[in-house]
This record gives C-alpha cells, structure tokens and sequence, in this order.
C-alpha cells in the first residue's frame, strides 16, 4: 500500500497559483477545496480557477467540494478538469447515483464525511466509491488542529474497507503533519492532504516526499496493512 501526498492550495498564494502547483512537483494529487459560503462558513475559488488551474499543471486535481447542491456541480468539476471530485455525505441527495455519474464522467467518485458523521450508515455504498475522505477537522477553514478523536473513525473505515475486499483509497484532510501523519497511516489511512505543512515548508517539494516518506513507513508496519 503506497502511500500518497496531496498538498492543499487552500494553503498556498492565491495570487500565484500556477506557481505554487509547480513548487510541489513529484506531489501524487493536488487537492483543491471548493467552499461556498452555505455548506461551510467560507469561500474558496470557484470553476473558473479550476479550469486555469488544470491547464497549468500536471498534476491530477483532487477536488474537495464543501457546497451545497453537489449533485448539481460535481459533475461538472470532471468537465473542468479534475481527476477526482469529492462530495460530503451530508449535502449529497442522491450519493450513489453522483457517484455513478461522475465516474462515467471519467474521474474518481470520492465521498467525504464530517468529524460527527458516522461511516457505519454508508457501510453499503463503499463498493461505490474509488476513495473515501474522513476529515480530521472540520470543514471550512485551513491550518486547524488535528483531531485525534477520529483516529478510532479511520480504523474502523479501514476494517470495513477490508471486510468489503475493496480498493478503496482513505484520504484524511485537516491538520496533517510531520506530527500527525503517522498516527493517521497506523490507523488505516493512505492519502494524505497536507496544506501548511507543505507551503509552509521553505521548500514545499522535499516537504511533500519526507512526509510520503513517514507515512510510508508507518504503512509498512501497520497491522492493517501487513494483514493486506
């Protein structure tokens, strides 16, 4: 199970955009977050900036939607270029048919759930979905802390996905750092979203390959996937 590092630009210069994708070359994803101001208290860029974005790097987008109405938008973020769209649980009308859509649509279906959202309700839909996205914060705002309450969440998503047979993808997005990172990788995580512990890095590009580095050590030596 290798694991993966998506550096958040919620965290980089705004203004400087293309410059910043290119400034973590090597990155598996480049996660981009998408707020609306309704879902959560905050407002991010919009469709416009991820359609630029995707012609100015090679690195695939990772769109994190934090909006109401995604079985509207979502799909039309695979249409500007991302790679992988992820919609929250919470907002979703109709999740399995989103997730459908957008994989027709030729990207990665990825479902997110808030700190408070139990997987165990959406233990069914898993074999729907190519990654699933347990936020260690809550949603909304950049440079929280961890929360280490949903270490016991990651694990028991990880013996699901198992119990399942499934290649699911477990991303964790919300205070991952060089501190953090190995906790989330025992627990049974292997996508990692890291916003400031990369551009706030004085050099973002090594940032991302020594925290591949811990996390991909700490996977090797995790029971869950010794177990894989």
């Amino acid at each position: 199970m290798a694991a993966q590092i998506y550096p958040s630009i919620l965290s980089a210069d705004f203004a400087r955009l293309a410059e910043e994708a290119k400034a973590v070359e090597g990155a598996d994803w480049l996660h981009v977050d998408v707020m609306d101001n309704h879902f959560v208290p905050n407002l991010t860029l919009g469709m416009p900036i991820v359609e630029s974005l995707s012609r100015a790097t090679d690195i695939p987008l990772d769109l994190h939607l934090m909006i109401e109405d995604p079985d509207r938008w979502a799909p039309q973020y695979v249409e500007a270029g991302a790679g992988s769209v992820t919609f929250h649980a919470e907002a979703a009308a109709a999740p399995v048919r989103l997730a459908r859509e957008i994989r027709a649509k030729g990207a990665r279906a990825s479902m997110a759930l808030k700190p408070a959202t139990p997987i165990e309700q959406y233990e069914d839909i898993l074999p729907e979905l190519d990654m699933l996205l347990i936020m260690t914060v809550e949603p909304g705002f950049g440079g929280q802390p961890f929360l280490d309450i949903m270490l016991p969440k990651i694990r028991r998503t990880r013996e699901l996905i198992a119990k399942h047979g499934l290649e699911l993808w477990l991303q964790v997005d919300g205070g991952v750092s060089a501190s953090t990172i190995e906790r989330c990788a025992e627990a049974g995580a292997d996508v990692f979203v890291a916003g400031s512990a990369v551009y706030g890095a004085v050099d973002p590009a090594t940032a991302v390959r020594t925290l591949r580095d811990q996390a991909g050590a700490a996977i090797a030596a995790a029971p869950w996937a010794c177990d894989h």
